[in-house]
């Protein structure tokens, strides 16, 4: 008889134990094998500038409420388009109090400051805060392919810089030149990126940085940053068709982007759109939005009801918004939804 009821214990315990795995039950299994909502599990690798960089000056930044160039302590888009596919991005690399960078195992390469290919210590940004330290995006490239070896088919690998390449190009004509190398050399380095084993690649263009607040500041009300930004822009189309790598990339349209948000900001959520930002100057160490927080908004929600935190870079909702852009751009290219 008690052979019996033993027996009886195990077919039901095997049962149990079917049944948990079916619907992945048992220690770690839904939580850990639970489909995110962008439909596939993907791992996010960020090359880029201050618009992707998700906490490389955290360390310093992080005493005043800072830690990333936007509304703090909201995240950016890459946090948000990470998460949307079951990763969570952190920095690559973080600064020390000594103006050192110490690798940190994250996959969030994008560093503040970061141009293209052009070394840090050619420009003045933020020196006395950050050091002249910043990566450009063709050494980040560098640095995790020798960290890591390559890319795989189980990453999502976005690029988005140019930003800091036209800001820094001066005034045309002559800063014509400057910029399409910038952009023919971001071309191939998503190239290299692609080379190296990489099967899904988004690829950014640079937003209207003549609808930014510092552009519609600007003498001219930000002409020559939009021109600039439009040069760039078809120069990274033009090369990476030339490359043959238009049909290897998901192509994400930040500058139309930019503009429609921007023209229909209310409806978009915003109160104010590109005539203000959430960061009061007076308040905010530096005037940057790397160094903001609550304590230094405009209003307790100016992180939801300004479409930039500083004279550049956006908020917390714009950077969701813009989040949301891009997971539907690449839901479009059949990779995942």
């Amino acid at each position: 008889m008690q052979g019996s009821n033993d027996k009886v214990r195990v077919v039901i315990f095997a049962v149990l134990i079917a049944l948990l795995t079916a619907c992945g039950g048992g220690e770690g299994g839904s939580s850990g094998t639970a489909t995110p909502p962008g439909g596939i599990h993907l791992q996010i690798v960020s090359f880029g500038d201050s618009l992707s960089d998700v906490g490389t000056f955290a360390p310093i930044a992080s005493a005043v409420g800072g830690g990333r160039f936007t509304t703090n302590p909201g995240q950016v888009w890459t946090e948000d388009v990470a998460q949307y596919y079951g990763d969570t991005l952190t920095a690559a690399f973080t600064i020390s109090i000594t103006h050192q960078l110490s690798a940190q195992g994250g996959l969030g390469y994008a560093e503040g400051g970061a141009t293209v290919a052009t070394p840090a210590n050619l420009y003045d940004f933020l020196t006395d805060v950050i050091g002249n330290i910043e990566m450009p995006v063709n050494q980040q490239v560098s640095s995790y392919l020798t960290a890591h070896g390559n890319f795989n088919a189980n990453q999502l690998v976005l690029v988005f810089a140019g930003s800091n390449d036209v800001l820094r190009a001066g005034a045309l004509p002559a800063a014509a030149q400057t910029v399409q190398t910038a952009a023919t050399t971001l071309a191939q380095v998503v190239a290299q990126i692609v080379q190296n084993g990489a099967t899904h690649v988004v690829v950014v263009n640079v937003p209207n940085i003549g609808l930014s607040p510092k552009g519609i500041a600007s003498l001219d009300g930000g002409a020559n940053l939009t021109q600039l930004s439009q040069i760039f822009n078809n120069s990274l189309n033009a090369a990476l068709q030339a490359d043959g790598l238009q049909g290897k990339v998901i192509q994400i349209d930040s500058y139309t982007w930019e503009n429609q948000v921007i023209a229909n900001f209310q409806a978009n959520g915003f109160v104010v759109s590109n005539t203000g930002v959430a960061c009061d100057p007076a308040k905010t160490p530096k005037d940057t939005a790397l160094l903001c927080s609550p304590a230094t908004y405009v209003t307790a929600n100016a992180d939801q009801t300004y479409m930039f935190a500083d004279d550049l870079h956006p908020t917390t909702r714009l950077h969701a918004l813009f989040a949301q852009f891009v997971e539907q751009q690449i839901a479009r290219s059949g990779l995942g939804r």
